[in-house]
């Protein structure tokens, strides 16, 4: 239960943060405009590369130290990455007041599938990331990990479409967009420090 936790508090970490994708979902839940269609898109998306993530890293559960520490050493700077990008990330805010035409079902999906499948932050969050946390975890524990991150990615994805109103105020408010970046960097900081005293482990135990 507590890899399935894991897993759920990862997902949302990472999915947190407000981007193209966040947005695009939001303004199909203001057009009322194939909402379950477009999160149920984006939800099984991130189970797919969640899956392949976690299934990429199994194989690399018992490696020698100086692999580990390679892996290990990649997580960290991804992770980096990740906060980098965060604390650049322009705030500025997004109008949702123009009017909207419903559109046709096939240009939805079309444009739901660029957003996830051509969104680079994607693969290196879910596969990467998620995947790299999971390397160590037994293999029916890494099933609770990977349904508890896809949980996350359900719950979320869900959410922002049906309650999209709700959160286009939140974001066109500017304490709002900073207040989930605070949480999203929080969260990566706090999950780099347990990579780092991994690292520092192993270093030791090859010296």
């Amino acid at each position: 239960m507590e890899n399935f936790v894991f897993g759920f508090y990862l997902g949302m970490s990472l999915i947190l943060a407000v981007g193209p994708q966040n947005i695009f979902v939001i303004e199909q839940g203001l057009k009322r405009n194939h909402i379950f269609l477009v999160c149920l898109i984006c939800s099984v998306s991130d189970f797919i590369f969640i899956a392949i993530g976690t299934a990429a890293f199994y194989y690399f559960s018992k490696t020698n130290p100086i692999v580990e520490l390679t892996l290990n050493l990649l997580l960290i700077i991804f992770i980096f990455n990740f906060i980098w990008n965060k604390l650049n990330y322009s705030s500025h805010l997004y109008s949702f007041n123009e009017p909207y035409s419903e559109e046709y079902i096939g240009k939805v999906v079309f444009k739901t599938l660029a957003f996830t499948y051509l969104n680079p932050h994607v693969y290196s969050d879910t596969i990467f990331i998620i995947g790299g946390f999971s390397r160590e975890l037994m293999f029916y524990e890494k099933i609770f990990f990977v349904f508890g991150a896809s949980t996350a990615s359900f719950i979320y994805f869900f959410s922002l479409g049906y309650a999209s109103s709700y959160f286009a105020n939140f974001i066109n408010y500017r304490r709002g967009w900073r207040l989930i970046n605070l949480i999203v960097i929080s969260s990566m900081l706090f999950l780099s420090i347990f990579i780092s005293l991994k690292i520092f482990i192993i270093i030791r135990s090859i010296i």
